[in-house]
């Protein structure tokens, strides 16, 4: 009986470890700087910006944006397109949206928040 019983808790749980269940991602461990960005990320883009896939509030989701980023614009690497897409935001509209980014953040972010949110955004693959 206590075979019966091991058998059937051992069988269970193969079976719902290859239940084909998407693998969840750790979450990357952030530093000092992208904690920090996170921070402005929250108080300034979440309003519009969302960190799941395939979640649209009004801009697209972020979710990914640090490998999109590297193929957005020629000549760009990912950290020049995030920024040039907080300081300039009318010169790259992703397909399908409107430009309606707001264009004061370079007056409105500390140098500080601004470096913060963009390494917090290049955590972001």
């Amino acid at each position: 009986m206590k075979f019966q019983v091991l058998f059937i808790v051992l069988t269970a749980g193969l079976l719902t470890a290859c239940s084909g269940s998407p693998a969840v991602q750790p979450t990357p461990t952030l530093n000092a700087l992208e904690v920090q960005g996170q921070q402005v990320y929250v108080a300034n883009c979440a309003g519009c910006h969302a960190l799941q896939p395939e979640t649209i509030v009004i801009g697209p989701s972020l979710i990914g944006v640090a490998t999109r980023a590297e193929t957005r614009m020629d000549g760009y690497d990912a950290r020049a397109y995030i920024e040039t897409s907080i300081l300039n935001p009318s010169a790259y509209v992703v397909d399908g949206f409107n430009d309606v980014m707001p264009k004061n953040f370079a007056k409105d972010l500390t140098s500080a928040d601004f470096d913060a949110v963009v390494a917090f955004l290049l955590t972001l693959k």
